[in-house]
């Protein structure tokens, strides 16, 4: 049998079966290669999808039509298996095979011999995806070898038409079928990419980074940004008799047709629903309302970079000089995914934009991130369109050091589980579960011989009984037939939700500058030890720090079981009513009735040895927490802006044991 996944994140009783069923679709099929094999032979299905591919992870082997036969060659720890749109279940016939006068030991040596270092140099605009992918190909078979990839000073431009098209799932993003991706670095062992300062530069609407069924890969000194950003910004230059005159960069793509404004920048046109307004420092204006404020696309051209909108920027509390960012709501592709990648350092590596979050990583352990960050490119002051970093059913240690985050449109960091509702139970059993949110679909939440964890609906109470999965079948992109090893838990039942138990993250927050963001500065939703130390969270617009949770929306769970808060700086947090931002250290998940809980939902949470330097906000909001201890932070209180909240300083609802400071 061939496993789907490598033997590193694969299950050891998880068998080829159930792993075709788990992924059943339209995405992409992992088979590892077995052991001293290096030939695939197989036929492709028959019917629509063409062309068929097989690819090594970073170049394709083969490409054909329906029902044509392929026979490959290749010593990458895994083969894909791609097309447009067939189900790719119906592959026919996968079996690895070895040809009896193969010299493997050979063949390996040969490959080494080409150089463990492998040099790119920048080449004016053109695409640098397919040399760069060619390194990678040759990376990846040094079979465990320590191999690096030098990257001379420079700027390396990449393109969608000389992309590798592949298909997954990415949480928390729209699900496209095909992702082109310029930096495949998949099938990955001991690799290391030396960026020594260069810029990566993406054209269209593309996947920059891919990091998946990769280990121990380490990527330094790299900056990443798009040819033109996935948004506009327009600095006020005229608010005059109910119109707005804003003036754009040269480096900003948009039209002006039959009289409305549109984003040109993916090439595909879109109309921008709403602004964000900062201040020429960087800062958000702080409103004290909603981040985003509607913005009519209604306008006239008034000069090559100007155009006049029918809106009275003043009605909504701006002025000139004001720099509004225009964008819509589109999540087509993170700057980079790591996706079953274990041990990924991230050196100095900095996000300038994207067309989603700027790091997502799911199903992934052990990521360190050290300097670097999402840091707004020269004379901008916005960077990407959602969380910086985003980290969805993980495990290890997440550790995020001296990283600046600024300008986002949301969380620097965002650290939670997927859970899924429970539809229905067949039996004893057996039950239906469904992922809840259509960005947070595909990915394989479960796997045989899993732990996982029941969530009672109305109060977020974890139940004391874990379960086992014995089996898992995929019915269909957004449900689960869960076969476990036990009987479930009395009282469980649908309207209820399940998460895995064995993919929770500890994490280290350590020493980082997050400023001027929409959103929140961290938001953390895990049991594993979370550590917050020696921040700085500088303006940003809602809370400073979320503790989260729910079986409601987002489906976003992991009960905090054990969070220090020590030694950070709040300087002017909260000044806009964005979600889940009644203080400034907000501790806020979604329950329906939290009356009904016999235990809390968060619990041990210390916050203490900080600076708070803010005007009249809650510095606390708790919802179902139970050892919550404020103690020993000092205290500056202003009126740089307007009181929001009623100016108290702690609010708390639902609560158990809690230690408050006097102020």
């Amino acid at each position: 049998m061939i496993s789907m996944l490598p033997v590193s994140a694969a299950p050891t009783n998880t068998d080829y079966e159930s792993m075709v069923n788990l992924t059943a679709g339209r995405r992409m099929l992992v088979l590892p290669r077995e052991t001293k094999c290096h030939i695939l032979k197989g036929k492709a299905p028959e019917g629509k999808g063409a062309p068929f591919r097989v690819l090594n992870g970073s170049k394709v082997l083969w490409e054909g039509q329906a029902g044509e036969s392929f026979e490959v060659e290749t010593v990458a720890d895994c083969a894909y298996l791609v097309s447009s749109s067939a189900n790719n279940t119906a592959w026919q016939e996968l079996s690895w095979h070895s040809q009896p006068e193969y010299s493997w030991n050979r063949a390996v040596e040969k490959v080494k011999k080409m150089g463990l270092s492998l040099d790119l140099l920048p080449s004016a605009k053109s695409d640098a995806g397919p040399l760069l992918r060619e390194r990678l190909s040759k990376a990846a078979t040094f079979r465990g070898e320590k191999a690096l990839i030098n990257i001379a000073p420079g700027e390396y431009h990449f393109y969608p038409e000389g992309a590798l098209h592949m298909s997954y799932y990415i949480s928390n993003h729209d699900q496209q079928d095909i992702q082109p991706v310029g930096i495949p670095i998949v099938g990955q062992k001991n690799l290391r990419i030396e960026g020594n300062g260069a810029t990566f530069v993406f054209h269209g609407c593309m996947q920059p980074v891919l990091l998946m069924d990769s280990e121990n890969v380490e990527l330094n000194n790299i900056t990443i940004r798009h040819d033109n950003p996935y948004y506009n910004e327009g600095k006020i230059v005229e608010i005059k008799d109910g119109t707005t005159t804003l003036e754009y960069a040269p480096a900003f793509r948009w039209e002006v047709k039959e009289g409305r404004y549109y984003l040109t920048g993916d090439g595909k046109p879109k109309s921008p629903g709403a602004v964000l307004a900062f201040q020429q420092d960087g800062q958000m204006v702080p409103t004290g309302k909603w981040g985003d404020m509607g913005w009519s696309p209604r306008c006239e051209q008034v000069s090559p970079n100007r155009v006049k909108y029918f809106t009275d920027a003043t009605k909504l509390g701006l002025r000139v000089g004001n720099i509004l960012v225009q964008r819509h709501y589109g999540r087509p592709h993170p700057a980079m995914v790591l996706y079953r990648a274990d041990n990924v350092s991230l050196n100095n590596v900095v996000f300038q934009d994207s067309q989603g979050m700027a790091l997502i990583a799911q199903r992934s352990r052990d990521i360190t991130i050290n300097g670097g960050g999402c840091v707004c490119a020269p004379g901008r002051v916005y960077t990407v369109s959602a969380d910086a970093t985003h980290f969805s059913n993980c495990g290890g240690t997440i550790t995020v050091k001296n990283a600046l985050y600024e300008g986002m449109m949301d969380d620097a960091i965002n650290v939670h589980s997927t859970c899924l509702g429970i539809e229905k139970v067949i039996n004893k059993r057996e039950i239906i579960a469904r992922y809840m949110h259509p960005q947070a679909i595909g990915f394989e939440v479960f796997t045989p011989g899993e732990k996982v964890q029941f969530i009672n609906g109305p109060t977020l109470e974890n139940i004391p009984q874990l379960g086992q999965v014995a089996a898992v079948r995929k019915i269909d992109e957004n449900h689960l037939h869960i076969h476990l090893t036990e009987d479930l838990p009395d009282g469980v039942d649908k309207g209820d939700a399940i998460e895995n138990a064995d993919w929770y993250p500890a994490v280290n927050f350590i020493g980082c500058t997050v400023r001027h963001n929409r959103a929140r500065g961290s938001l953390f939703t895990t049991p594993k030890p979370v550590l917050v130390k020696d921040c700085k969270f500088i303006a940003s617009h809602g809370s400073a720090i979320l503790l989260a949770g729910d079986a409601q929306g987002w489906y976003e769970s992991g009960r905090c079981r054990d969070v220090k808060i020590i030694n950070n700086l709040f300087d002017h947090n909260l000044t806009a009513l964005y979600q889940f931002t009644e203080a400034i250290i907000s501790i806020c998940p979604e329950i329906k009735d939290p009356g009904k809980q016999t235990t809390r939902y968060h619990q041990n949470i210390l916050i203490e040895g900080n600076t708070f330097l803010t005007h009249r906000v809650p510095l606390l909001y708790a919802v179902s927490a139970d050892g919550l201890i404020f103690r020993n932070n000092t205290v500056k209180i202003d009126d740089k802006y307007p009181a929001l909240h009623g100016g108290t300083p702690y609010i708390l609802k639902h609560c158990g044991k809690v230690e408050l400071q006097e102020l």
